[in-house]
């Protein structure tokens, strides 16, 4: 399937999206990034959860990189106050323009309550809400040149509108191949669509989805990820069976494993089906090892992507 060449919106057709570089001391973390930069990949993607402050995470390695951008994947509403997360943003992009990409997101029930001791209300109006207040807010302070850019965490039919309306589109996370196709159809043709997807180069079955399905247990039993795969047809025993255990249809679904050619053309189905730019997690079967190698082995192919 050939589609229209569709913009990168200047983060390149792939990057990295990593939870490794909170387990590294910061001046590794930022030597890292300058690899990541060398090697051609133009965008690299943090998280929020109970590890590193990503707009701090994200100055200081932005400040130590020249061109790369860098992305919250995903700043969670209940971390801070809109009016916070709005300073955040506009101080970032005031020093490094389009360099800084916010992604926001309504994160989950127990983030919400048990660790940021927040009311977890329905995502969707909740969120509304909180972009109103981050637009209405007051920032005294040297302004942006530039305009900052944001994406949501969407899934679901009205948060992947909502991303289209009040922002640059939508971060996926954790969704196959079909999600991505039927989210562009929601998001029309000009709206930014990044989903993230797990990888592992490993070429042998079992073990692959062994590390998939401990990456994956993660998310399987949280409603947000289980509700979105439902709604795409997947059974409940395909997302988690009697043994709590993904099932093989479900690994292979979510996480692209095999050599690089394999892992190569999950990540263009991604952008067949209508993705402008793919976050690669590559999973490693020891949790927090940096995937230098298999990063660098993935830089080789950026010029195979649609």
């Amino acid at each position: 399937m050939v589609v229209k060449q569709r913009s990168d919106f200047g983060l390149g057709r792939v990057g990295i999206w990593s939870f490794d570089l909170d387990m590294q001391p910061m001046t590794k973390a930022q030597e890292v990034a300058i690899e990541l930069e060398e090697l051609g990949f133009k965008c690299v993607w943090v998280p929020e959860a109970v590890g590193r402050e990503p707009f701090a995470s994200c100055a200081l390695l932005l400040a130590a990189t020249k061109n790369l951008t860098m992305a919250t994947g995903i700043a969670s509403m209940h971390a801070r106050s809109a009016t916070t997360m709005a300073a955040g943003w506009k101080t970032l992009v005031e020093k490094f323009g389009d360099r800084f990409l916010l992604g926001i997101g309504a994160s989950h029930q127990h983030l919400a309550e048990k660790v940021h001791q927040s009311t977890y209300a329905k995502p969707y109006s909740a969120m509304v809400e909180y972009l109103d207040a981050m637009d209405n807010s007051v920032f005294f302070a040297a302004p942006p040149a530039t305009a900052p850019r944001r994406v949501l965490a969407a899934l679901g039919p009205k948060m992947l509108k909502l991303s289209a309306q009040r922002g640059l589109g939508a971060h996926p996370y954790f969704v196959p191949v079909e999600h991505t196709a039927g989210a562009r159809e929601i998001l029309g043709a000009d709206a930014l669509l990044a989903p993230e997807i797990a990888v592992v180069f490993d070429t042998n079955a079992d073990s692959a989805r062994a590390t998939a399905r401990k990456h994956m247990l993660t998310y399987n039993r949280l409603p947000n990820y289980a509700n979105n795969l439902l709604r795409l047809g997947y059974q409940q025993s395909d997302i988690a069976g009697e043994d709590k255990m993904p099932s093989d249809k479900m690994v292979d679904a979510i996480v692209a494993w095999g050599t690089l050619e394999t892992i190569v053309d999950r990540i263009n189905a991604h952008i067949e089906a209508g993705a402008n730019h793919v976050s690669v997690q590559v999973l490693s079967s020891n949790v927090g090892e940096l995937p230098s190698a298999q990063w660098r082995e993935l830089a080789t192919a950026l010029n195979s992507f649609n």
